[in-house]
């Protein structure tokens, strides 16, 4: 089970990457030419702004938990009402990140129709629909997750 963890968790080191290296150097120099847009444009991009990096810090703690779950399995306990919290952690997250992101398809929306792009507004709401997604997966996986402990409790109770 170890071999299977391990290739869990550098996915989701993998994950990681790519959005720290966007908050590291995309969006900063996303901010530096705000000074240079027009008013309607810079209102929406620094709206957009802080969508994106509060949800980068909500997806880094949500990636924190998965990693956590794995460590559990990893010394199997992941049947254990650690794991249904981590779960629930996630299950928060990923709406928390819904949530943020329809927040955030008000400055999309000014940006398209600016630059006349509906297709914005399209990955805007997939992104909403993934993170929603997310949060509906890990809401079945908990309740499984809290079957199998009852059903294990249970049968700890009559041996």
């Amino acid at each position: 089970m170890k071999r299977e963890t391990l290739f869990l968790k550098a996915a989701v080191i993998v994950l990681a990457l790519p959005v720290l290296a966007v908050c590291i150097f995309a969006l900063p120099q996303l901010a530096i030419d705000i000074p240079n847009y027009r008013t309607d444009v810079a209102y929406a991009v620094t709206g957009l702004l802080v969508v994106l990096y509060a949800t980068a810090l909500i997806f880094f703690a949500a990636l924190w938990q998965a990693f956590r779950l794995l460590n559990r399995i990893d010394r199997n306990d992941a049947f254990s009402e650690g794991s249904v919290s981590d779960l629930k952690k996630i299950k928060l997250f990923a709406i928390l990140i819904g949530l943020f992101y329809t927040a955030g398809l008000l400055p999309v929306y000014v940006l398209a129709e600016i630059d006349d792009a509906p297709g914005l507004i399209v990955v805007g709401m997939g992104m909403v629909f993934a993170s929603f997604t997310v949060a509906v997966f890990a809401a079945v996986l908990e309740k499984l997750l809290r079957n199998a402990i009852d059903i294990k409790s249970e049968n700890d109770l009559t041996v």
